[in-house]
């Protein structure tokens, strides 16, 4: 994957966190938006399709001029089994054309299922067959975003409660895979790859030592919660310290990211608190800066076993099925 632009740390926006990103007194320089949030979809056959909030766009153009915007879709759905959707890409063409943005991102998943003829949405992003299937069904897809919108495009691994069992490849050969063959980076969440490993068992550290790190063009971070015995996926505090030491081991070993990207919901920022999250981005734009420094040799490396991340003590093994939980 070629190097992106290094813009540095960025939040992901959120309605509740617009005064401090009016106000980024140098804690972070760019900012990521879910542009699905700010349209609104009427469905497939309706003229006009899409909807956009005019207010908010135009606020975002306002940030735009100091800072930049950088999208993260989750409507597009590229893991569909038959479904693609041309006007999802059309609308974000439109995007491009307005922001200009240099790259761009969306989730390796599906959320668009075919029941009866009939395209569904089940409301969450379910995890796509690891084999080699899905990788060809990919590649099209894959190759019609590229030339649609003329700017690196990124995959991100996705969070699972439930695998699918009997897969051709492990998740890291996978990904790995999927940008060799597709063409695409790697968004890499760091808090997702923590997120599975504590409802799966197995080693965060240890897999994301098997990805091509090259691949990787942006990381996310944040924090979870424990719910009836599952570790979620909630964004809903500051950065939490196991997905910290993930990304000091990582961040070293990313030639070619461009952005380090802290996600917290609108609906948590007043507990966790502005002060709070101002710190976080500090956190983040000390060790950015520190990793784009030239260093000198390193010592040797503490054993493997020292460095992983602690799984909570809420979890344990015996509560690591995944029946009956969603997203």
């Amino acid at each position: 994957m070629q190097a992106l632009p290094k813009l540095g740390v960025g939040v992901a926006f959120q309605a509740p966190l617009k005064g401090l990103i009016e106000q980024p007194g140098g804690d972070f320089d760019m900012v990521e938006v879910v542009p699905d949030i700010l349209w609104t979809d009427l469905g497939p056959g309706q003229c006009p399709r899409y909807l956009d909030d005019t207010e908010h766009l135009a606020w975002l153009d306002g940030v735009a001029r100091t800072l930049p915007v950088i999208p993260h879709g989750i409507g597009m759905s590229i893991g569909s089994a038959t479904h693609f959707d041309a006007q999802h890409l059309a609308q974000l063409q439109r995007w491009y054309q307005r922001m200009r943005f240099p790259w761009h991102s969306d989730h390796l998943a599906f959320h668009i299922a075919d029941h009866g003829g009939d395209a569904v949405n089940v409301g969450i992003t379910l995890p796509l067959p690891r084999d080699q299937a899905t990788l060809d069904r990919l590649k099209p897809r894959v190759a019609r975003v590229k030339a649609a919108v003329p700017t690196p495009f990124l995959l991100e691994n996705n969070v699972y409660y439930f695998d699918i069992p009997d897969a051709e490849m492990d998740e890291a050969r996978f990904l790995n895979a999927l940008c060799h063959q597709c063409g695409c980076g790697l968004l890499l969440d760091l808090h997702n790859v923590y997120t599975n490993a504590v409802n799966h068992g197995f080693d965060a550290v240890a897999f994301v030592d098997e990805l091509d790190l090259r691949q990787v063009g942006e990381i996310h971070v944040a924090d979870g919660m424990v719910l009836d015995g599952f570790y979620l996926d909630a964004h809903s505090g500051a950065v939490a310290d196991p997905v910290w030491a993930l990304l000091e081991h990582v961040l070293p070993r990313c030639p070619n990211v461009g952005a380090v990207v802290f996600e917290l919901f609108g609906s948590w920022f007043e507990v966790v608190g502005e002060q709070r999250v101002r710190a976080d981005l500090r956190r983040l734009r000390q060790l950015w800066q520190q990793c784009q420094s030239p260093r000198p040799p390193r010592a040797a490396a503490k054993p493997m076993a020292a460095r992983r991340p602690a799984v909570p003590k809420a979890l344990s093994p015996a509560v690591r099925s995944t029946e009956g939980v969603v997203q």
